[in-house]
């Protein structure tokens, strides 16, 4: 059996450290709460991208769509090797650099 007073130190520890979790999580949920509505209204107003025309990707520029490109350690190459491309991971896309990927002028 635990003792009367190591009860009481268990009991305010436990009531002090679920306060700090309830006022972490309720500022967290205000903080996300509060981006996501201006999020919402910047893009209500803001013009499309220029560059991806409004979609947030466009064609990578490195491999031109293959996904791969010719690549080779040595400077003056033998045999090209092809290698996954590093801009758009194979994807065939990347994210515009002029909005970030979300479609309208920052």
């Amino acid at each position: 059996m635990i003792p009367r007073q190591l009860r009481t130190i268990f009991t305010g520890a436990a009531v002090i450290l679920g306060g700090i979790c309830t006022l972490n999580l309720a500022s967290f949920l205000t903080i996300q709460t509060l981006r996501l509505t201006a999020e919402a209204k910047r893009r209500k107003i803001a013009l499309p991208c220029k560059a991806c025309r409004g979609k947030g990707f466009y064609i990578c520029k490195l491999c031109r769509g293959n996904a791969v490109i010719q690549w080779s350690p040595l400077s003056d190459p033998i045999a090209m090797n092809p290698c996954v491309c590093p801009t758009c991971e194979g994807n065939r896309v990347q994210r515009c650099l002029n909005c970030l990927g979300k479609g309208y002028e920052v």
